[in-house]
């Protein structure tokens, strides 16, 4: 009777002791594979250079993603976001809202523009990478807005490469809000900008086949505004 009784007593003090105890922060994260970690590390880290944007064009309101290339507030975005554009606001991820005006438009089928906004402060940037080193199979992340949920990460690999379209294939999700936004490698670096998706209900939903513009033909449109507009 008294053995029963002291394991009893013993095992509710064991249970007293388990609820009181605080598992290391680093405990948790050394339970996360390698990709969460680094896919937690390039959306905190990638985030605040990334901005939604709200156009209003005569069919209605266009909604896309932005990229800052530059902190004094020029953003690189898809051109069908802003074309033909009455009004374009933009909202970083503190939550401002900033009138923007179009600084420069691709014209070609790479779908890309600039658009500047006059920001209090100097914002973070992103980092462009090399879309030549990109491979078949690679792991990549997505960040934009769709349908109006700002920030939103999705994950992915790239599905295939289409030479002739100047197209990367991915199976991110990307969706009605996402054009523009960024297509990323695990280090961080831009390697594509998101621009369209196909499946058979008018691009209404995604159905794993995403399209983005390779990030180098993102870097020969902003060295020639640059050239013969004056990015700072």
């Amino acid at each position: 009777m008294f053995k029963k009784t002291f394991f009893s007593l013993l095992l509710l003090f064991c249970l007293l002791l388990l609820s009181n105890f605080n598992v290391p922060s680093f405990a948790l994260n050394s339970a996360r594979s390698s990709d969460e970690s680094a896919s937690i590390n390039v959306y905190e880290k990638i985030t605040p250079s990334i901005v939604a944007i709200d156009a209003d064009l005569d069919q209605g309101i266009s909604s896309g993603t932005g990229c800052v290339i530059d902190p004094s507030g020029i953003i690189l975005t898809s051109s069908h976001v802003i074309n033909k554009s009455k009004n374009i606001e933009v909202t970083t991820q503190s939550g401002k809202t900033y009138k923007a005006t179009v600084f420069a438009v691709l014209k070609d089928k790479n779908d890309l523009a600039l658009i500047k906004i006059t920001p209090k402060e100097k914002l973070p940037v992103i980092r462009l990478g090399d879309s030549e080193t990109v491979k078949v199979g690679q792991r990549v992340l997505a960040i934009g807005n769709p349908f109006g949920f700002r920030g939103t990460l999705t994950t992915g690999i790239i599905s295939r490469i289409d030479y002739e379209r100047k197209k990367l294939q991915t199976d991110a999700a990307i969706n009605p809000g996402c054009s523009g936004g960024p297509l990323l490698n695990l280090d961080g670096e831009v390697i594509g900008i998101n621009q369209s998706i196909y499946n058979p209900d008018n691009n209404r939903s995604n159905i794993g086949i995403g399209f983005a513009v390779p990030v180098n033909y993102a870097k020969e449109f902003i060295a020639l505004t640059k050239n013969t507009k004056k990015i700072p």
